[in-house]
């Protein structure tokens, strides 16, 4: 248990390295990004300081349309000075959005995977089952007292497999069906122990939690993976 717990300690501080690494690094990024473009705009006041420029080099301007031009021009570059803010206005607001992005993108990345090694993890280790207890007169499983209300079919393939797993025994899907039916073994079809098998994995709901509760070994059959000291039956 100590050296699951550790290992458990390892993943999550792993975990929030590379989150924490992930952010700085999109963080950069868009910072880098942000100063090249606002960098790479042109000053606001570039073009109006030009028109100013052409007001004191062109002193000879005085005709009511020469002075006229110089006031649009004047106009023209407030209006551009103008738009570039605006510009840089939605360049923020974009990189920000841009930000929030990213960042949401890391993190369902990161809960994806963590969520994939956890299953993995579960996967190769099994189910950690206390006790499982059979109650034929309430007809139902508790598994960790956790309650599972089966089918008379279902809490009978329970009990035989519960059996023989108390007996270390891995039984086939004709065997199973013999046991239940009480008819020879080589009278029996291993399809229909194998959907006895199916209807009980069904009946438990989960999807994991049957696969790894009721094992299928290769080309040996089902067993249970229980230890045998957790099982009782009343």
């Amino acid at each position: 248990m100590q050296e699951n717990t550790s290992s458990a300690s390892e993943s999550l501080k792993a975990g929030n390295r590379v989150v924490a690494l992930g952010i700085g690094a999109i963080v950069l990024i868009l910072l880098g990004a942000a100063v090249f473009l606002f960098l790479s705009l042109p000053d606001a006041n570039a073009f109006n300081a030009r028109v100013e420029r052409l007001f004191v080099e062109n002193n000879d301007l005085t005709t009511y349309a020469d002075i006229k031009l110089l006031e649009i021009l004047a106009q023209s570059g407030t209006a551009f000075s103008e738009v570039l803010a605006s510009y840089r206005m939605v360049m923020f607001v974009l990189l920000a959005f841009s930000a929030a992005l990213l960042l949401a993108a890391l993190v369902f990345l990161v809960t994806i995977i963590a969520l994939n090694r956890r299953i993995s993890a579960i996967q190769r280790s099994g189910i950690q089952v206390a006790s499982l207890l059979i109650s034929r007169e309430g007809r139902a499983v508790y598994i960790n007292d956790m309650e599972f209300t089966l089918t008379e079919a279902a809490l009978e393939t329970m009990a035989v497999l519960a059996e023989a797993r108390m007996d270390d025994e891995v039984l086939t899907g004709a065997q199973i069906e013999a046991v239940i039916s009480g008819r020879n073994e080589a009278d029996c079809d291993e399809a229909a122990g194998a959907t006895r098998i199916k209807r009980l994995r069904d009946a438990l709901g989960n999807q994991m939690v049957s696969e790894l509760l009721v094992k299928t070994i290769a080309r040996r059959g089902y067993v249970l993976a229980v230890g045998k000291d957790a099982i009782r039956m009343v």
